[in-house]
């Protein structure tokens, strides 16, 4: 017979109590609990590999994965949790949760449809992203839904019902201006952080841009991350809407906000299988534009061996759905193609790149002329679709605003509004990594740069991530620095100095 836990007698219908634990493990958004070997539940369960179960306490509910051990931590009448499955039934230490066999997920047969080549109607795509936003489903499931829609891609009216299931799914803002701007970038590529040079340049000029952004997943650093230095960006709605008010624009997470937040979810795991579906990429970024209450958008799209986008065609395909999505919703955009062969900026890491967006800003002569050039040229695209400029001179207002310091002094008060300008921290330990032979740089291998960076501590580590010395084309002689790895400890420091040993050819030199 199972020992009961203290405190008050549960009904007899539910023998299954036991007293939560927190064990301090992060197990990031994947929800888990631990129990004894012996305990009642574990032997019920059958010690199944990935067993799911369903834990509920103070009327909220979570479905975790089950893990046994008999480490001595737990107590016959305790269940370890993990912070994700802890924070989600908002417990206290010693909480009493009841633990039964979850009912199955009945949208996991429409998924297992697509992969026999059924199509996703739209009821079948809303309970797919319901169920994934109440964290329903493992991530084995998330695995098996988008890899059916990798392999059997989605068509037009399936990628429009995602689009919509994932903007249903989250909050909706509504803006009483029109137009409302924004910019996207597809992704892939490192640094490149465009977008509080753009939202600067194109709220100067008036217009309204209420920038919702991601922070990094699996990469060295997103957008909030970077501009997480230099102000607060985990505001609420309600902070949001003063701060826009007031400016005419923001920075902030979109997570705080809760926009489309299903989107998350499943870009974790398609970074982790390395698969981005077309349909599903379109998804991605035009549910978080609708979400945000976006009428006219930039989208930067580059172009790569190495970036998201890696082929002329593909880029051309991605384009074209684009648009007919986009149009299918009401929203007006423009795709520009860009060259993703390469970085953009010098920076790569929260704290580096928020140094390069301020250098670009206050127009300083060692500013990354690349960043600078990429950012005026999505800002341009912006005005003249926003109707700030006139067609084809949007390239020279986004140039003289910046150059007035308007583009600055709007950051400067955007932060303000935000929560107060901060500095971005420095990092104590830094690496040259020099060039093994004279020679020219033939090739840079983004994905793994950007590998290095984050296994240098970045993004968590907000001073953490590299400096890249060289481009395409440059002329380098041998024990010349090609980047530099920074660290705010020495252990972080040597395991990405591992890793760029192993990996030699990250930046490809051809001898002349």
């Amino acid at each position: 017979m199972s020992e009961q836990p203290a405190g008050p007698a549960p009904p007899v219908e539910q023998l299954n109590w036991l007293k939560a634990r927190r064990l301090g493990l992060d197990t990031r958004h994947e929800a888990v609990v631990f129990m004894r070997a012996d305990c009642h539940v574990c032997r019920a369960e059958g010690f199944e590999a990935h067993a799911r179960v369903q834990l509920e306490s103070g009327g909220r509910s979570v479905i975790a994965t089950l893990f046994r051990g008999d480490m001595g931590l737990l107590r016959r009448n305790e269940a370890g949790l993990s912070e994700a499955a802890w924070e989600a039934l908002d417990l206290a230490e010693g909480d009493i949760i009841v633990v039964s066999h979850p009912q199955p997920v009945e949208s996991v047969s429409r998924v297992r449809g697509k992969v026999y080549g059924q199509r996703l109607d739209e009821s079948a795509l809303d309970a797919i992203i319901e169920d994934v936003v109440d964290r329903r489903y493992s991530d084995i499931e998330l695995s098996s839904f988008i890899t059916a829609c990798a392999a059997r891609p989605l068509d037009y009216d399936e990628v429009v019902g995602l689009t919509r299931a994932m903007v249903n799914a989250g909050e909706r803002l509504t803006w009483h201006v029109r137009p409302v701007v924004d910019k996207h970038c597809v992704g892939g590529l490192p640094g490149n952080r465009t977008t509080p040079i753009v939202v600067a340049i194109v709220a100067a000029c008036g217009l309204t841009m209420p920038k919702t952004s991601s922070r990094a997943i699996t990469s060295p650093a997103g957008t909030a991350d970077t501009m997480e230095t230099l102000c607060p960006v985990d505001l609420n709605l309600a902070a949001m809407r003063r701060v826009v008010e007031r400016e005419g624009a923001c920075v902030v997470w979109g997570g705080a906000v809760g926009l489309s937040p299903a989107d998350d979810t499943l870009i974790r795991v398609e970074r982790v299988l390395d698969l981005d579906s077309e349909g599903q990429l379109v998804a991605s970024v035009l549910s978080k534009k609708i979400a945000a209450g976006s009428s006219h958008v930039v989208i930067d799209l580059p172009v790569g061996p190495t970036a998201k986008v890696r082929s002329e065609a593909a880029a051309a395909s991605l384009a074209g759905s684009l648009g007919d999505v986009a149009h299918a919703f009401g929203l007006e955009i423009v795709i520009i193609e860009s060259d993703g062969r390469q970085p953009v900026g010098r920076g790569i890491g929260p704290a580096l790149e928020a140094r390069d967006v301020v250098a670009v800003l206050m127009s300083l002569a060692d500013a990354p002329d690349d960043l600078r050039q990429h950012a005026l040229r999505l800002a341009g695209a912006l005005l003249e679709l926003g109707g700030a400029a006139p067609a084809g001179k949007g390239d020279a207002l986004a140039a003289a605003v910046l150059a007035e310091g308007g583009a600055w002094a709007k950051l400067q008060a955007i932060c303000e509004a935000q929560g107060g300008l901060r500095v971005p921290p420095e990092a104590t330990h830094h690496q040259p990594i020099l060039a093994e032979i004279a020679g020219v740089v033939r090739s840079i291998d983004n994905r793994r740069l950007a590998k290095a960076a984050k296994l240098a501590g970045a993004p968590d580590a907000q001073a953490a991530g590299l400096e890249l010395h060289v481009r395409l084309g440059r002329k380098v002689d041998r024990g010349e620095p090609l980047f530099t790895l920074h660290a705010e400890t020495p252990g972080e420091l040597v395991y990405a100095l591992n890793y760029v040993a192993a990996n030699p050819g990250i930046i490809d030199l051809a001898e002349p």
